[in-house]
């Protein structure tokens, strides 16, 4: 079989499992109090079934990354934002709204044209030590900086999480390639244990950070994640192991068309989680007493009622059934 389609074959099953644990992931945060430190974690059957789930999306997405280069592998991880938001909103009991599905199509459109830019050769570079090193720590220095206190703790932990992965991404593939490289090379070198190191460490770091990406929802955190995975290491794979980008120009404009699709794609999905998921005049039914019907002079949808009285300025005892006090 083509090595190309290997590599796509075994990403599509890789990308199932990673949508499984991230869903698992999203329930399991949703349940934990913030303050929850990651020993508490250890003790939850939920968490240890997310890490088994990452860990067989891992193994596969390895074995695709024997087969194919970065820059085709790592976007057709997209494909678990596809299945994570139905599963997600199922599991919430929820149906998925228009701005989600409008966002994640997007989302996938633009990851889809970075994907057809990719070549498709298998891979045959690895990364030095310098190189590896380098890498590893201009990461953390990113990764430090998104993880400060601020506003959007979500997206930022979210981005943090995609180019950490993206990065364990980038130097899992010279392992691969060093440990089935019949060349005679040593198998064992400090350079080796150095990347695995660091691949063990970044791996653990991006499933803590969407941990706590995932507090706030499910969508627009994962699409995030989605799209800062294969950047970080589609940029590793064109800046030192030597990949291209097909069709020279051209490839370079829709490369960037793409880029921005995803980016609105995101924007969407930040919008609808916002919202709860729900698309703007979707009435949600809440638990307790059955409402009055509205009069009959409501402007849905208008803030006012159709004599221009805002609604909910009448006096308190009237909304309760008295009558108002002089």
């Amino acid at each position: 079989m083509n090595a190309t389609l290997i590599a796509v074959a075994l990403s599509l099953v890789s990308a199932g499992a990673y949508a499984a644990a991230a869903v698992a992931q999203s329930r399991l945060a949703g349940r934990t109090e913030p303050s929850t430190g990651v020993l508490r974690l250890l003790g939850r059957g939920a968490w240890w079934s997310a890490v088994g789930l990452n860990a067989g999306g891992a193994l596969l997405h390895v074995a695709a990354l024997n087969y194919g280069p970065l820059t085709l592998v790592q976007p057709l991880g997209a494909l678990t934002l596809v299945a994570a938001v139905p599963l997600g909103a199922r599991a919430a009991g929820r149906r998925v709204g228009r701005v989600e599905w409008r966002g994640t199509v997007l989302t996938l459109l633009g990851l889809g044209a970075l994907l057809l830019t990719a070549g498709g050769s298998a891979p045959h570079e690895t990364l030095t030590l310098p190189e590896a090193l380098g890498a590893g720590a201009a990461t953390m220095a990113v990764v430090a900086g998104l993880s400060r206190p601020g506003a959007r703790p979500g997206l930022r932990h979210a981005a943090a999480s995609g180019i950490t992965s993206g990065v364990a991404s980038a130097l899992t593939q010279t392992l691969t390639v060093a440990v089935t490289d019949h060349s005679g090379g040593p198998l064992f070198s400090w350079r080796l244990l150095t990347v695995a190191l660091l691949v063990s460490a970044f791996a653990m770091g991006g499933l803590l950070l969407s941990q706590t990406a995932y507090r706030g929802g499910l969508g627009a955190p994962l699409a995030v994640v989605t799209l800062a995975n294969p950047v970080a290491a589609a940029a590793i794979g064109l800046a030192l192991l030597g990949e291209r980008l097909r069709g020279g120009p051209v490839s370079l404009v829709l490369a960037l068309l793409g880029t921005a699709a995803a980016v609105r794609g995101v924007i969407l999905l930040s919008r609808a989680q916002a919202r709860g998921g729900t698309d703007p005049g979707e009435v949600v039914a809440a638990p307790g007493p059955v409402a009055e019907p509205l009069p009959s002079r409501v402007v849905i949808g208008s803030p006012r009622r159709a004599d221009s009285t805002p609604l909910g300025a009448e006096p308190l005892a009237v909304r309760m059934g008295g009558r108002p006090h002089p």
